[in-house]
């Protein structure tokens, strides 16, 4: 089977390899600063952030003290990590000696992509749906767990140059295929496979639970569930604002969570054309009873901290960096500065770059306010463990 998965893959190395020749891949790039250089140091409550690290610091403990904690060779190992995990142990939960921690463990450093030090960042909350464990009656809209015949691919190990990315597909025939999109998994590529996890009421709310990645599902049958990223089908994500744009149906200042998905329930007969341009497709896992966890799991396998957990994209951002956020978030009473420490323990499709990132808010009506208004320019910081501090 290799030689011929191998061929399938080479096809897609060449079109990957030819894209980057056309347009200058991102670069991450590090200065050092001092605490005082970061807008509203002084005003965060730093022990909001401290439990956030500690889970962090759980999840680096199961790793290697060799090991890498990131891609990029700025985050170290994760023996660079272990003295300050140590001291987070055991170090106050008041403010004060929460901020004389982080002061005295680690130095910032500004972040930034080939000399640009502004980026994007939006939110993510935890929806709520309405489902059965049975398909019949309003409940005819199946979420998917991951297929066994869902085949991922590490480029990586293929080109050095594209450590880092993925593709995924199945085989057939001997051959290694794309695996099918959302237009083809709603027309029923996947049926009679008995992937089906749940079934909801509502397939607007199911597209935005897969853009979310985890969520609550509020079951017939009489309690909450929790479910949680299982995989993805490869295929690209597309912010399909971009197409409600393109046709009038928006302005481009007007798009958010909020605005869309009011479009593609006022419009059902175009909806599900218009969530089909979007191919990238994700698979849950059932996490248990939701009065158990307070919270989702991320991609450090920790649970998030509204507010403080921050998805990235761990080809330039290592898992458990503390980062500094300078941005504005949107309240139902007007955007706010948002300066706030946060923790790198998630990632997401649409989360690209060295300076991008994307705020976990939580539940509810406030999370679900914020996290779909937000679109915020903004920098943001790394904290390093002192022995990391770059000079220059």
């Amino acid at each position: 089977m290799r030689p011929t998965v191998f061929r399938a893959a080479a096809v897609l190395l060449a079109a990957a390899l030819a894209a980057c020749a056309e347009k200058a891949e991102p670069a991450i790039e590090l200065r050092p600063v001092s605490f005082g250089d970061l807008e509203g140091w002084a005003e965060d409550d730093l022990a909001g952030a401290l439990p956030a690290f500690r889970a962090s610091c759980a999840a680096i403990a199961r790793k290697a003290p060799g090991d890498a904690m990131g891609r990029e060779p700025w985050s170290g190992k994760v023996a660079d990590w272990q003295p300050a995990c140590a001291a987070a142990a055991s170090a106050g939960d008041t403010p004060a000696a929460a901020r004389g921690f982080f002061e005295q463990q680690f130095v910032p450093v500004a972040l930034g992509d080939r000399g640009n030090a502004e980026g994007l960042f939006t939110g993510y909350y935890e929806p709520l749906l309405m489902g059965s464990r049975t398909a019949g009656g309003r409940f005819a809209v199946p979420l998917h767990g991951r297929p066994a015949d869902l085949v991922n691919v590490d480029l990586g190990t293929f080109d050095d140059s594209l450590e880092g990315k993925r593709i995924a597909g199945r085989v057939r025939g001997g051959r290694l295929e794309p695996y099918p999109d959302r237009a083809a998994i709603d027309a029923g590529a996947l049926d009679g496979g008995g992937w089906e996890l749940l079934w909801v009421d509502d397939p607007v709310a199911k597209f935005f639970l897969q853009i979310q990645g985890s969520g609550l599902v509020e079951l017939a049958e009489g309690h909450r569930v929790r479910v949680g990223y299982a995989d993805q089908n490869g295929r690209s994500y597309r912010a399909i604002g971009r197409d409600l744009v393109e046709m009038g149906a928006l302005t481009r200042e007007e798009v958010s969570l909020q605005t869309i998905r009011d479009w593609l329930r006022a419009h059902p007969d175009q909806a599900a054309a218009i969530m089909e341009k979007n191919p990238s497709y994700v698979f849950f896992r059932e996490l248990g009873d939701a009065t158990v966890a307070t919270g989702p799991q991320g991609a450090q396998g920790i649970e998030l901290t509204p507010g403080r957990s921050i998805a990235v994209d761990r080809r330039f951002v290592a898992l458990g960096v503390p980062l500094w956020l300078q941005a504005t978030a949107p309240f139902p009473d007007g955007d706010r500065p948002l300066r706030r420490l946060m923790v790198a323990q998630d990632t997401g499709g649409a989360i690209k770059g060295p300076v991008r990132g994307d705020v976990f808010w939580g539940t509810g009506p406030l999370a679900e306010h914020v996290a779909g208004h937000m679109k915020s320019p903004g920098r943001w910081f790394a904290l390093l463990p002192r022995s990391l501090a770059p000079s220059s």
